[in-house]
């Protein structure tokens, strides 16, 4: 609660009224954060790949995802996933050669581990999986290493998301993928219905590229190359859409509605849709209303490399976690003032 206090104090300051969220992207929104780059503890040998994915649990522990060696785990050692108590610490690491390139995920209200892999090769790739908190595999979507748009197959799989009641939604198709859809599973894996297809209208998508669900229950979809998030029921019924937040790489949602955005590739438009003249970083604002009351500038925020965090990722105390791809780290960001 007091954190959606304090956006209410920030959007009064700012003259914007609830429920009436601004068309576009802003620059000079508040930004109260402290930026760190030397948070969590790597094992012996191991520098950052790509960090794709920062996802707290229940018990207070931090997964954060990344690329084994800078932007791919094809045919490397390294462990993809890492498990990190509150004060970076690392606690466990798992996934060696499980992975090609390890995208987004999630941690359901049990603290399982999901994660997409959203590549293909050698027999690995094209999967959402789930691990419980000590690394076992319990479920996979789709068929290690095969790319396809039938119930049971998945291409690029980008990211996931788990409903109170068990269902997994996941986004399917990374950049000129062949699918462009949200697909809907039971808890038990088993396929519910689909939704989406290329496109720039209602409902259409042009590489849904993250998902995340309200305390309500509504899905909010990263449809990166439209510059859009679309918002959803759980039946894949259109509800809305939003701008303001940029063009979103990455959404997270805390339990009062708090959304961060991660926008990684606006600026310069190199032929992928870009917004020209809004700076990279991550927005905060409301899932209620799509108020944005507050950004976290990126470092590189006005180059035309896609340079920003992609993944992002807020704990229990509030602090914000980065993944950045381009440059490999992990950023925290942690509140200055309340």
């Amino acid at each position: 609660m007091r954190r959606a206090c304090v956006l209410l104090v920030v959007a009064a300051s700012l003259g914007m009224a609830p429920g009436q969220p601004p068309d576009a992207p802003r620059n000079d929104l508040p930004q109260p954060y402290r930026t760190a780059r030397d948070w969590g503890q790597l094992p012996a040998g191991v520098k950052w790949a790509a960090v794709t994915a920062i996802e707290p649990a229940p018990d207070g522990s931090i997964y954060v995802i990344h690329r084994c060696f800078a932007n791919s785990c094809a045919n490397r050692p390294e462990a993809p996933i890492l498990k990190y108590d509150a004060n970076g610490k690392l606690v466990r690491a798992w996934g060696e050669g499980m992975f090609i390139f390890p995208h987004g995920g999630t941690v359901d209200r049990d603290g399982n581990l999901w994660i997409t892999d959203a590549r293909g090769e050698n027999g690995k790739g094209h999967q959402a999986i789930k691990f419980s908190p000590d690394g076992k595999v319990l479920l996979t979507l789709g068929k290690t290493g095969v790319s396809g748009s039938t119930p049971d197959l998945l291409d690029q799989p980008t990211d996931v998301a788990v409903a109170a009641n068990g269902d997994v939604f996941v986004t399917d198709s990374h950049r000129n993928g062949r699918n462009n859809r949200v697909i809907k599973f039971t808890k038990d894996g088993k396929y519910v219905k689909e939704w989406g297809r290329k496109g720039s209208g209602r409902g259409e998508m042009s590489e849904p590229h993250t998902i995340a669900i309200d305390s309500r229950g509504r899905l909010f979809v990263g449809d990166r190359e439209n510059n859009r998030i679309q918002i959803f029921d759980q039946d894949g019924r259109y509800l809305d859409e939003w701008r303001q937040f940029g063009r979103p790489s990455g959404i997270f949602i805390t339990r009062d509605d708090t959304i961060y955005v991660a926008d990684s590739e606006s600026g310069p438009d190199t032929g992928a849709h870009e917004l020209a003249g809004i700076k990279k970083g991550i927005r905060i604002g409301s899932a209620r209303d799509g108020t944005v009351v507050a950004f976290i500038e990126d470092a590189e925020s006005t180059t035309p490399d896609h340079s920003g965090a992609e993944g992002v990722g807020v704990d229990a105390q509030g602090n914000v976690y980065g993944g950045v791809v381009r440059r490999q780290m992990l950023e925290r960001h942690v509140r200055t003032r309340q």
